[in-house]
C-alpha cells in the first residue's frame, strides 16, 4: 500500500473542479497521486501546467507537486485501475431534465475500472485489493449500485471495498476547504477501509466522521440543501423588509448573533447558483419523491430563489421605466467571486430577461467573461469596470468581487449617463453611494 517513501498510491478519476483539487491536495499531503480524465486535451494541458479552470492557489500546488513527482496525469482509467490501491471517483453528476442526478458517468467509470482489473488479474495471477471511493456528489443508495456493478463485472477473487467520502469544497476557497475542513465525512463498510482513510487523512487536523456508506451519501445532500434553505429564508425575509421599509442587513445581523442561528449564509441577494446548490436541491427533491416523501419545503426554497432574479428586473423598471434601448452595465458574471464558473449563475437569467426587454448589455468580470461569451456572444465585454459603465443608464452588481468595492464611484458617476445602481448582493456602501448622488437600490433595504 505504499509507493517509495510516499504514503499511499491514490487514483483520482475526473479532473474537474472536485477531482483536480482533490488530487492536488492529496499529493500535497504526501501521497502519490495519479489523476485521470478522458478529455485528452485537458490532460495534455495539465501536463504543461495549464489549468482547466480558475481556483485560487490551485495552479501553484499542481505545479509544485507535479515537479516533485507526487502528482501525475493520464487519460487512461486502465492505468489508474492497475497502479492505484485507492481510487476516488470524481466525475460529474449533472441534473437530468426531471431533476434527478445523472449517474451514467459514475456507472461508466465503475464498469471501466472493473473490466480493467479483470484483465490485470488475469495477467498478474496474484491477490488484488482496491478501495473504490465515491467522491462525486451522489444520491443516497448510489454506493449499492457501484458495489453491485463491481460484483457483477469485476474479476473473481479480487478484494474490494466501497466507500463514500463526499466533498465540501467551495469554489474560490477549495484548497483551504480541503486542507483545513470543518470535518471529513467518510462512509465505510468495515474496519479495513476505515484504517486506510485514517492514514490518508492523518495530516488533516479536523474530526473524521465515520459512518455507513448511505449516511455519508446523505450528509452531503442534507448539508447543501440546508444551506440553500437558509439563503432562501433570508431572501424571503428581504421581500418582507422591502414591503415594510425595514433593512435586511440589520435584521440578518440581529439574527446572526443568536448562536443557534449563526451569521453564515444570512446574506440576502439575487439567490444561489453554481454547480452544487441548484443541482443538489433538485436531486434531493427527486430522491424524496421516489421514496414517497414530498419535500415541499425544498420546493419552496427553489421558488423563492427564482423570485429573487425577477426582483432585479422589477427594480430596473422602477429606476428606468422602460428598459428597451437602455444601456445597462453588468458587473460580475460568475456565480460567486474568486471563480470563473458561470454554471447556474444568476447573471445568466438576469441578462436573458434584460435582453428580452430590449436592453443593450455591457459587462465585465475579472475571470468569467470567456465562459459567458459561449452563452452570450453578442453582448459587449469590457476590459474593466470603468469601460463597462461608460454611457450606461444603470449599473447592476451581480457578483461581489473585491475589486468592485474599491472602485472610484465618483468617477463612475461621471462616466454614466444616469447614476442608477442595483446592488444585487448588498455589497456596496449604500450611504456613501447615496451621498455621491446615486439612485441606489439594494435587496431588502431602502
Amino acid at each position: 500500500m505504499k509507493k517509495g517513501n510516499k504514503m499511499f498510491t491514490i487514483g483520482v478519476i475526473g479532473a474537474g473542479h472536485v477531482g483536480l483539487v482533490t488530487a492536488a491536495c492529496l499529493a500535497k499531503l504526501g501521497h502519490y497521486v495519479l489523476c485521470a480524465d478522458n478529455d485528452e486535451d485537458k490532460i495534455k494541458k495539465l501536463k504543461k501546467l495549464v489549468m482547466p479552470f480558475y481556483e485560487p492557489g490551485l495552479e501553484e500546488i499542481v505545479e509544485h507537486q507535479y515537479k516533485k513527482g507526487n502528482l501525475l496525469f493520464t487519460d487512461s482509467v486502465k492505468e489508474v485501475s492497475e497502479k492505484c490501491d485507492v481510487i476516488f471517483i470524481a466525475v460529474g453528476t449533472p441534473s437530468t431534465p426531471d431533476g434527478s442526478a445523472d449517474l451514467s458517468y459514475v456507472e461508466n467509470v465503475t464498469v471501466e475500472i472493473a473490466r480493467a482489473l479483470c484483465a490485470f488479474k488475469e495477467r498478474k495471477k496474484e491477490n488484488i485489493y482496491r478501495l473504490i471511493v465515491e467522491k462525486s456528489t451522489v444520491p443516497v443508495l448510489t454506493g449499492q449500485w457501484v458495489k453491485k456493478t463491481f460484483q457483477l463485472i469485476g474479476p473473481t477473487g479480487i478484494e474490494f471495498d466501497i466507500a463514500a467520502n463526499p466533498e465540501f469544497l467551495r469554489e474560490g476557497s477549495a484548497i483551504k476547504d480541503f486542507l483545513e475542513p470543518d470535518r471529513v465525512v467518510v462512509g465505510v463498510e468495515n474496519e479495513r477501509a476505515r484504517k486506510i482513510f485514517e492514514h490518508i487523512y492523518s495530516k488533516i487536523k479536523a474530526p473524521i466522521v465515520f459512518t455507513d456508506v448511505k449516511s455519508a451519501e446523505l450528509i452531503k445532500h442534507a448539508s447543501n440543501c440546508f444551506l440553500a434553505l437558509k439563503i432562501s429564508y433570508i431572501n424571503a425575509i428581504s421581500q418582507i423588509c422591502e414591503r415594510v421599509g425595514a433593512d435586511i442587513e440589520k435584521v440578518a445581523e440581529g439574527m446572526g448573533y443568536d448562536r443557534r442561528i449563526g451569521k453564515d449564509f444570512l446574506k440576502a441577494g439575487i439567490g444561489w447558483g453554481g454547480s452544487c446548490f441548484p443541482k443538489d436541491v433538485a436531486a434531493f427533491i427527486k430522491l424524496a419523491e421516489e421514496i414517497g416523501y414530498p419535500f415541499n419545503l425544498l420546493k419552496e426554497a427553489q421558488q423563492i430563489n427564482k423570485q429573487q432574479r425577477l426582483l432585479v428586473i422589477k427594480k430596473a423598471k422602477e429606476l428606468l421605466w422602460n428598459l428597451k434601448g437602455k444601456k445597462i452595465s453588468i458587473l460580475g458574471l460568475s456565480f460567486k467571486p474568486n471563480t470563473d464558473d458561470i454554471r447556474e449563475s444568476p447573471a445568466i437569467e438576469i441578462i436573458e430577461m434584460l435582453l428580452k426587454e430590449g436592453s443593450l448589455i455591457k459587462s465585465y468580470d475579472p475571470k468569467a467573461m470567456d465562459n459567458m461569451r459561449r452563452i452570450f456572444p453578442d453582448i459587449e465585454y469590457c476590459n474593466d469596470a470603468y469601460e463597462c459603465v461608460k454611457d450606461t443608464s444603470l449599473l447592476i452588481l451581480l457578483t461581489e468581487w473585491e475589486e468592485f468595492r474599491k472602485l472610484d464611484f465618483e468617477k463612475i458617476k461621471r462616466l454614466m449617463e444616469s447614476p442608477n445602481i442595483i446592488d444585487g448582493r448588498n455589497y456596496l456602501d449604500k450611504e456613501k453611494l447615496k451621498s455621491i448622488g446615486f439612485n441606489y437600490r439594494g435587496i431588502g433595504r431602502n
